[in-house]
């Protein structure tokens, strides 16, 4: 398996992946992908890489700015993140994970959050803060891993998080 960033051909496919990995997920309204394109079309895709295994996208993640109501800056939000159902439960997820938060954490940013299982998210050093809060959720799902500047407040994520499947 290689990580890379993702380059303008792999879009449909990162689409794909993306849709398929939420198809069946009981939290999800199956807007994703939507998501993705939106963050990409606003300029606001921070950090996005794909997996490849044999040349072909398997897996996703995205990484975006987010605003906190203490003004603290280069905090970025974790997702969407995907891996295509077949290739689940090889380590393809983690290893995206790991690579995109060393990634943010040299080109200097402050920290990262992600809405999410805490189960999972936990193992790479996110938990959940009553520094920070997003609201709506259940507290114990919404974790944050600082990297260099604490922040506190409520947490915005940027607008696209907000996109949906065109109407036809």
């Amino acid at each position: 398996m290689q990580i890379h960033p993702e380059t303008p051909d792999d879009r449909d496919a990162i689409f794909a992946v993306t849709q398929a990995a939420f198809k069946d997920h009981p939290h999800s309204q199956q807007t994703e992908g939507h998501i993705n394109n939106a963050l990409r079309e606003a300029g606001a895709l921070a950090l996005s890489l794909v997996a490849r295994e044999q040349g072909r996208v398997v897996g996703h993640i995205a990484f975006s700015p987010v605003t906190i109501s203490d003004g603290a800056p280069r905090w970025y939000g974790l997702g969407p993140m995907a891996v295509m159902p077949q290739f689940q439960g090889r380590g393809i997820g983690s290893a995206l994970i790991r690579d995109g938060l060393a990634r943010l954490k040299a080109q200097g940013a402050a920290g990262c959050v992600v809405l999410g299982d805490p189960g999972y998210y936990g193992r790479f050093g996110f938990a959940a803060t009553p520094a920070l809060s997003y609201p709506g959720v259940p507290p114990e799902y919404f974790m944050a891993l600082v990297f260099t500047h604490p922040a506190q407040g409520i947490v915005a994520y940027h607008a696209g998080f907000e996109a949906a499947p065109p109407q036809d």
